[in-house]
């Protein structure tokens, strides 16, 4: 195979991957990233190239453990830093920066777009049960519904950003202009599912978008759904 062949499936290969049939929930990326990290851009580009997928759920996730460096991150919070912690003891690996948690189940270099798409495409052969999970706008109020099934589960709501661009002063990426996508500005638990239907009328999170995630205490996501639109 020669190498410009490699190269093309290497851009092409996501596309492959993530396209096709409807599926009954997104399948959730969380980019673990900083502002400060000269490593991150890439991965924060791909991340806003998965974002055009109706099948995905990307999340970035930005930590506080790079704000020392000469930069703090304008979106870093300590929500994300303990949900990459949580994930660093369910996976058995260490913490670092730029990591993609796939259905919070498995991790890549976000960066590595082979490594991206062949995770993704595991993901969603092995999804298997899944929750019916819906997230309206009623009144100004955020509605959020999950139907039953089998297990036990915490019911996540998501506050974040479509689109960020931001100007970096000092550290690494001194000088650059970063844009990122689906920004996290909020993480709140709603409640513990246990397999009978559960509706949550709360009030609006930070963030100009929407988003629910059903989690087993394992890490394993299933269910996940994001404010259409028009709600």
């Amino acid at each position: 195979m020669s190498t410009r062949l490699i190269r093309t499936l290497a851009v092409l290969l996501p596309a492959l991957l993530l396209s096709g049939t409807a599926q009954a929930r997104p399948v959730v990326l969380e980019l673990f990233t900083s502002q400060g990290c000269s490593s991150c851009p890439p991965a924060e580009a791909l991340l806003g190239e998965l974002a055009g997928n109706a099948d995905l759920l990307p999340l970035g996730f930005h930590v506080t453990y790079w704000n020392h460096l000469g930069w703090k991150d304008t979106a870093s919070f300590e929500g994300g830093i303990e949900r990459q912690a949580a994930y660093a003891e369910r996976l058995g690996e260490g913490n670092f920066t730029p990591q993609l948690v796939i259905d919070g189940r498995r991790s890549v270099v976000g960066s590595r777009r082979v490594d991206v798409a062949a995770a993704v495409g595991q993901a969603r052969a092995e999804r298997g049960s899944e929750v019916a999970t819906a997230v309206s706008r009623r009144n100004g109020r955020i509605s959020a519904r999950v139907g039953s099934g089998v297990g036990d589960a915490r019911v996540i709501l998501v506050g974040f950003d479509r689109s960020v661009r931001t100007p970096i002063a000092r550290g690494e990426n001194s000088g650059r202009t970063i844009q990122q996508t689906n920004v996290v500005r909020s993480l709140r638990t709603l409640g513990t599912w246990s397999g009978k239907p559960l509706e949550f009328s709360e009030a609006a999170p930070a963030g100009q978008d929407v988003a629910v995630i059903v989690q087993e205490p394992g890490g394993r996501i299933v269910g996940a759904a994001r404010l259409t639109p028009e709600g």
